[in-house]
C-alpha cells in the first residue's frame, strides 16, 4: 500500500499522514522535510527529485505533500490518495492557529527551521498568505488530475470535512488496506 496525502497547505496532510503510517504500519516521508533545507531554503530540485524517488521505492509508505516536481517520481506508484478537500475557511483558520502555535512555542520543524511571527504575517513568503493564494488553484489541479484517468492504478479517498477524515481513520485497523 503507498498512500498519497494531499491538500492545500494548513489542513492536516502531515497529521493525518503521520497518524495513517502509525495505524497501518506504513513508512511516513513529509515532503516538505525533503523540499526544505536549512533558514527555509529549498533543496536543490534534482536532490529533492532524488529522495522523493527514494522514498517511493518502498512498498509500504505514506508521503504528504504538493509538490509537482516529484509528481512524476510518485504518483505512478501510489495505489491510494487521500484528498483533504476542505472549504477556504476551514484551511484557513487551521494554517492559522497551526501557524500562531508554532511561533508562539518556537516549535522546531526540521532542519533547524521555525514558523516567526515576522515570517507568518509580515513577509510576502507568509505560509498564510500561500495557502490562501494556492487555494483555488489546488482544488482546480486535483478535480483535473482525478479527472483525467492519468493515474487509474490509483484509488482516490476525498474527504470534505474534518469530521470526515476522523471517522475514517478512527474506522481503520492494523494491517487493514484503506
Amino acid at each position: 500500500m503507498r498512500v498519497l496525502v494531499i491538500g492545500t497547505s494548513g489542513a492536516g496532510k502531515t497529521t493525518l499522514a503521520s497518524d495513517l503510517a502509525a495505524v497501518l504500519g506504513l513508512n511516513h516521508t513529509e515532503l516538505d522535510q525533503l523540499h526544505w533545507g536549512p533558514d527555509w531554503k529549498p533543496a536543490p530540485t534534482e536532490q529533492f527529485v532524488r529522495g522523493a524517488a527514494q522514498a517511493a521505492a518502498g512498498q509500504r509508505w505514506v508521503m504528504d505533500g504538493n509538490y509537482s516536481v516529484v509528481r512524476d517520481q510518485l504518483w505512478p506508484h501510489a495505489t491510494h490518495v487521500v484528498w483533504l478537500n476542505y472549504g477556504r475557511w476551514t484551511v484557513f483558520s487551521r494554517v492559522l492557529w497551526r501557524t500562531i502555535r508554532r511561533a508562539a512555542l518556537g516549535t522546531h520543524l526540521f532542519h533547524g527551521n521555525r514558523e516567526s511571527w515576522r515570517s507568518a504575517f509580515f513577509s510576502k513568503d507568509s505560509i498564510l498568505l500561500w495557502s490562501w493564494q494556492t487555494f483555488a488553484k489546488n482544488q482546480r489541479k486535483y478535480s483535473d488530475l482525478r479527472a483525467s484517468g492519468q493515474f487509474a492504478q490509483v484509488q482516490w479517498l476525498e474527504f470534505r470535512t474534518p469530521q470526515q477524515t476522523r471517522q475514517w481513520l478512527q474506522s481503520l485497523r492494523p494491517g487493514q488496506d484503506v
